[in-house]
């Protein structure tokens, strides 16, 4: 599977890149919102791992950039984030999300979460404009 990690913290990048290239998956990275969203419409990748707290723009306006770009249609987008108060899942879906996944990463269930995250696909689109 080809992942889009959309993060700008080093130690996180190297922490997903090493668990899932070690499951077999291959891994591109962008540092920022703006790379991001370049990125992924020239990688189309298979799922797309954001990070919420990023550089120049936050990912809840990433995802919805991406959400803009009917390429990306049927890319499940995984928020990967610290923000893990009341709420902050239900804007990350609300902003075009598909999972929700908090750090701390686990090395030990992130792989599975995020395979599982890939295998759903796209939430529905139900009552989506």
């Amino acid at each position: 599977m080809n992942i889009l990690v959309i993060e700008d913290n080093e130690q996180n990048l190297y922490l997903v890149r090493f668990l899932m290239e070690a499951r077999g998956h291959r891994i591109v990275e962008a540092r920022d919102g703006p790379e991001g969203i370049a990125t992924a419409q020239t990688a189309l990748p298979d799922l797309i791992l954001l990070d919420i707290q990023l550089p120049q723009m936050d990912g809840y306006a990433v995802a919805r950039a991406l959400r803009e770009n009917s390429a990306l249609d049927g890319v499940p987008i995984v928020a990967v984030t610290s923000y893990a108060m009341n709420g902050d899942q239900v804007k990350a879906l609300a902003a075009g999300c598909d999972g929700y996944l908090e750090k701390p990463i686990d090395p030990d269930t992130f792989p599975i979460q995020v395979e599982a995250a890939a295998a759903a696909g796209r939430r529905s689109q139900e009552g989506a404009a």
